[in-house]
C-alpha cells in the first residue's frame, strides 16, 4: 500500500513526522548550557512597531499569569540507571491536587527508578509512581508534602479553543526553572505518534509556536485566564530544538485519564481493531466515488470487535497510474452519526466520547451500498501488537 498511514485503536491514517517526543534534559551532558546567552537591553519602543493585545473579558496579562501559575509548576528529576552519563534526565510536572498528585508526561518518568520533585522554593521530595498512559503520553506521580507546598492550576476546556488563541507554556528547559514562553494556538486536532506504542496515535493534540525545549516536557499549557488548556508534549524539530512547532496534549484529555490513573494506575483505551486509509481525490477516483470524505478499511484485525461485527477489509489491489490501490474493503461513513472526513474523525470521537464497553454505530458504504453496523467496544492490546 503506498498511502502513508497509522494504526489508531486498532486504525491507520496520517501522523505527524519528524516528531522529537523525548523533551526531556539530559542534565549530566558537558555540552549542556555551554552556550552564549544573548541579552538585548536596548530595543527602541518608538521604532518597534509593537502592538498592545487586547485582553478579553476574564483575560490576565503573561505577567499576572506567571504571577498567578508559576508556584504550582515543578522541576521533576528521574534516575532511569546507575550510570551517571546518560541515565538521568529531567522533564517538568504541575500540582493537580492538593493531594499532592502531579501531572507530567509518561515519557519523562518511563523506565524510572528514582524520581524526584523540585518546588518553586527549591525543596526537593521524592516521588511515587500513581500510574501512566503511554497511548497519551501521561503520568501521574505523587509526593507527601505539607499542604502549603501544593498549589493546584485549574483545567480549562481545552474543545473552547480557537487558532489564534493566545496560550503561554512554563516548564524547566534545559534545566532553567520557572521558565515561560507565549505564543498562539496555531492548530487543533492534530495526530501524533507515540514511541513504544506500536502504530497507535495521540488524538486531537494541540499545535502551539509557544517556545518548548528540552525539560519542558510535561509542563502546562496555559490560556490566558490561567488555566490549563494542554501538558506540553513534543516537537516537531530535525535538530532536536524548537523550530516553532510544539504539541500539547488537551486538557479535556487530561480530564479523562488522570482521575482513572489516580484510581487504577492505568487507563483501557477502546478499540475497532481496522487499520486503513483516507479516501483522497485519487482514491476517490479508483473506488467510482463522488465524494472524498470517508475511510476506506484495508485490514481487519482477527478476534477484533470490527471482526465480530462483520465488517470487510479490503480484498484486491487494483493499479492507476502506476499506483497499486487495495480496494474492496468497507468504507467508513460516519461513526455515531457523525460524519467521517478522515481518519482523525473516528479518533478523536473514540477519544472523546468513548470508553471499554459502550456501543459505536458505524455508517458503512459497501458495494454501493450504505448500511449500519454496531460494534461493542473492546480494551485496546498491547502497544507492543501489531
Amino acid at each position: 500500500m503506498n498511502k502513508t498511514s497509522a494504526v489508531f485503536g486498532g486504525v491507520i491514517g496520517g501522523v505527524i513526522v519528524l516528531v522529537v517526543f523525548a523533551l526531556y534534559l539530559a542534565p549530566h551532558r558537558s555540552d549542556v548550557l555551554q552556550q552564549e546567552l544573548i541579552t538585548t537591553n536596548e530595543h527602541n519602543l518608538e521604532t518597534a512597531e509593537e502592538t498592545t493585545p487586547i485582553q478579553k473579558f476574564g483575560e490576565i496579562s503573561l505577567a499576572d499569569l506567571f504571577d498567578k501559575s508559576d508556584d504550582g509548576v515543578v522541576k521533576v528529576s528521574v534516575r532511569k540507571s546507575t550510570d551517571p552519563t546518560t541515565g538521568r534526565s529531567l522533564g517538568s510536572g504541575f500540582v493537580y491536587d492538593v493531594s499532592g498528585h502531579i501531572i507530567t508526561n509518561n515519557h519523562v518518568v518511563d523506565g524510572s527508578q528514582k524520581t524526584t520533585v523540585t518546588f518553586l522554593d527549591g525543596t526537593s521530595y521524592h516521588a511515587k509512581v500513581v500510574g501512566t498512559d503511554p497511548y497519551t503520553d501521561l503520568a501521574v506521580i505523587q509526593v507527601d508534602v505539607n499542604a502549603s507546598l501544593l498549589h493546584p492550576l485549574p483545567l480549562g476546556d481545552s474543545s473552547t479553543l480557537r487558532v489564534g488563541d493566545q496560550v503561554a507554556a512554563i516548564g524547566n528547559p534545559f534545566g532553567l526553572s520557572g521558565s515561560m514562553t507565549s505564543g498562539i494556538v496555531s492548530q487543533i486536532g492534530r495526530l501524533l505518534s507515540t514511541p513504544g506504542t506500536a502504530s497507535f496515535s495521540i488524538p486531537d493534540v494541540i499545535q502551539t509556536d509557544a517556545a518548548v525545549n528540552p525539560g519542558n516536557s510535561g509542563g502546562p499549557l496555559l490560556n490566558m485566564k490561567g488555566q490549563v488548556v494542554g501538558i506540553t508534549t513534543a516537537i516537531q524539530s530535525a535538530t532536536g530544538e524548537f523550530a516553532g512547532i510544539g504539541f500539547a496534549v488537551p486538557s479535556n484529555t487530561i480530564s479523562k485519564i488522570v482521575p482513572v490513573l489516580i484510581k487504577e494506575g492505568k487507563y483501557k483505551h477502546p478499540w475497532l481493531g481496522i487499520s486503513g486509509v483516507d479516501i483522497d481525490p485519487d482514491l476517490a477516483n479508483v473506488l467510482g466515488l463522488q465524494d472524498t470524505r470517508g475511510f476506506l478499511i484495508v485490514t481487519v484485525v482477527k478476534d477484533s470487535p470490527a471482526e465480530k461485527a462483520g465488517l470487510h477489509g479490503s480484498s484486491e489491489t487494483k493499479e492507476t497510474d502506476g499506483i497499486k490501490y487495495q480496494i474492496g474493503g468497507d468504507v467508513i461513513l460516519s461513526v455515531d452519526h457523525k460524519d467521517v472526513r478522515k481518519i482523525d474523525d473516528i479518533l478523536i470521537h473514540l477519544q472523546r466520547e468513548k470508553k471499554v464497553g459502550d456501543i459505536i454505530d458505524l455508517e458503512i458504504l459497501r458495494e454501493g451500498r450504505v448500511t449500519n453496523f454496531e460494534l461493542t467496544l473492546e480494551e485496546r492490546p498491547n502497544g507492543n501488537q501489531p
